[in-house]
């Protein structure tokens, strides 16, 4: 384009975008040679708490799974900070992302303690051995979920939350910037999911971490999250902003619901009362 006489062209040096922490390119997901989860693409804010939302059997903790390498694509990609996770090595990729998944189980008799060393292995050498690192870091995870008072417990001892507690204490030893949670919650009564969730969001604000969880209660997760990736029908219907998304469509369509849209007294978002089925979900 010309350039009008007496007009100095300024150039305006931009800054290179990092690439998101997280996200997919046209990803398809599913077993035994039949696709449950259909060309995918998103990524992940980084630094923010974000939440699959969507009904039973939708497809969230397979995306999760994908997410986290423990399930491999039959087409398009995972990309962890750009690039593509099954082109990483599995140490590589276990110091970047860690996961809880739905209803770990670990031997029996093992300590608080001993489970949360385990999340030390992916920064240890070929023979092992722990360094004054390791120990200051599992002694950071124990404190930050309020588990040093029961490190030498076994973990059958522990209460539901507790419980959950050591294995996010695991996940944080391992020292990543993003973590995977499926379905945190589960089997807890509703004051540990709350101790819970808590925790995962103090972790998000205080420590920057990258959060990824699969929620089955969609005011806890409009509550604690700061983005929701609404998957339906094998896709992902929307995402972004709960308060923007939690829409009188979504909750028909992806939840099969309709629902009152009150505001949260405490945080200002939306939340939902269902008192109808909008449809029949598949």
């Amino acid at each position: 384009m010309p350039v009008s006489k007496g007009v100095v062209p300024v150039s305006h040096p931009t800054e290179p975008i990092p690439p998101a922490p997280l996200g997919a390119e046209h990803l398809r997901l599913g077993y035994g040679g039949q696709d449950i989860l259909h060309d995918l693409s998103f990524a992940v804010r980084g630094g923010a708490v974000t939440s699959l939302v969507g009904a039973n059997g939708c497809g969230k903790s397979t995306l999760l799974r994908a997410l986290s390498r423990l399930l491999s694509p039959s087409g398009g990609q995972v990309l962890l900070d750009g690039a593509d996770l099954h082109r990483l090595t599995p140490k590589a990729v276990a110091r970047k992302l860690a996961i809880l998944p739905q209803g770990p189980v670990a031997p029996e008799g093992l300590s608080v303690e001993q489970l949360v060393w385990f999340g030390r292995h992916p920064h240890q050498g070929r023979w092992g051995g722990r360094t004054a690192a390791d120990t200051e870091q599992v002694a950071w995870a124990l404190a930050q979920t309020g588990m040093t008072a029961f490190a030498g417990r076994p973990l059958e001892a522990l209460s539901g939350g507790q419980r959950q507690r050591a294995w996010i204490a695991m996940s944080l030893a391992q020292s990543t910037p993003v973590l995977l949670l499926d379905e945190p919650t589960t089997y807890l009564d509703l004051s540990h999911q709350l101790e819970v969730l808590e925790l995962v969001q103090r972790l998000n604000r205080e420590q920057g971490k990258t959060v990824v969880m699969v929620l089955h209660d969609l005011n806890q997760a409009v509550r604690y999250s700061d983005e929701l990736i609404a998957v339906q029908g094998g896709r992902i219907y929307a995402q972004g902003d709960p308060a923007a998304l939690l829409t009188d469509d979504l909750l028909r369509d992806v939840f099969g619901l309709k629902a009152h849209r009150l505001t949260d007294p405490d945080t200002g978002r939306p939340h939902i009362i269902p008192y109808a089925v909008a449809r029949v979900l598949p």
